[in-house]
């Protein structure tokens, strides 16, 4: 159990574009208040909900952020986010992989934390540098994987992979994903590579389609450096961050991963461990994490603590709403 959190200021940030996280981000920013807790709401959210009170800042130091969507929302913030602003991740997507509890799960859970009833889990992250006629340029921060893609229209691209110096394969791909641990389970696992504990210390290095057979998914410590030089000229490459941010590269540019001193500050309040949400959100052996665990899914001992403060579920959107 970590210690109680003195939540004065919680930086509350939903999906973009999601009515449903709008109506949840309303309730819990009342709720909140309600408690003499300051909401910084993100900049969308206050013009849809007429929250009050100053904008969210990822560079101010929150005593929390709550992010309400699904994982794509949880990694932009991630990377943004001040050192040391742990982060409650409340899922309204079709997976979520990262955000922690589902909307039903909500309060329960905020009255755990306020408790100091939970676990902090320390996600890795990667710094990635793009140098360009090798001089030093832009450092960028990723949480899932960095990726070196050709165009759509692009032919196979040729690419040298080095690790702390040393020359790995000098290759011919449609790309290579360098993936975090938390990475594992999105591109890297849907282009062939190897699901990995979140909190190892490894990267994931993965080919996309490699025109030689022999080249296989490789996992190395994370303490070293992954640099990729880009060897193919006049075809149309990019450098991709989390899915989310990107850039073009030439012939000669080389992307260089190292492990950030930064990392995530996962909130967990669940029971659920990563080899749950293997069966119950891939669907391992068929067994959902409700049936593992024996009960709802969505129960939580301090469901009772909180019934009393708990605002009604919103109600079903009818279509005159849509």
């Amino acid at each position: 159990m970590a210690e109680p959190l003195d939540v004065r200021r919680v930086g509350l940030v939903a999906k973009k574009g999601s009515r449903e996280a709008v109506r949840a981000s309303r309730e819990l920013a009342e709720w909140l208040q309600r408690r003499g807790i300051e909401v910084s709401p993100d900049d969308a959210l206050a013009r849809a909900t007429g929250v009050g009170g100053p904008l969210f800042d990822p560079q101010e130091p929150y005593d929390l952020a709550v992010v309400l969507g699904g994982d794509g929302t949880l990694l932009s913030v991630a990377r943004a986010l001040a050192q040391g602003v742990p982060i409650l991740g409340v899922n309204l997507g079709s997976l979520g992989f990262l955000t922690e509890i589902s909307r039903g799960e909500m309060y329960p859970a905020l009255v755990r934390v306020l408790d100091g009833d939970f676990e902090i889990e320390e996600r890795p992250m990667m710094d990635v540098e793009l140098r360009r006629n090798g001089s030093e340029g832009t450092v960028y921060r990723v949480f899932n994987d960095a990726v070196v893609t050709k165009g759509a229209l692009a032919r196979i691209i040729e690419m040298s992979l080095f690790v702390d110096g040393n020359l790995v394969a000098r290759f011919r791909a449609d790309g290579l994903i360098i993936s975090t641990p938390t990475g594992s389970t999105a591109y890297n696992l849907s282009s062939g590579g190897p699901i990995v504990h979140p909190l190892l210390p490894v990267v994931l290095l993965t080919p996309i389609c490699a025109h030689a057979l022999t080249l296989r998914p490789v996992v190395v410590p994370s303490s070293g450096t992954v640099e990729v030089r880009l060897e193919t000229e006049g075809e149309e490459v990019f450098l991709t961050l989390d899915g989310q941010e990107g850039t073009s590269l030439s012939r000669g540019d080389t992307v260089a991963v190292t492990r950030s001193r930064r990392s995530a500050r996962l909130i967990k309040v669940s029971d659920r461990t990563f080899y749950d949400s293997l069966r119950g959100k891939l669907r391992w052996g068929g067994l959902t994490v409700a049936a593992h665990l024996g009960s709802d899914a969505g129960t939580d001992p301090g469901a009772a603590a909180a019934a009393d403060a708990v605002p009604a579920p919103a109600p079903t959107p009818t279509p005159d709403d849509e």
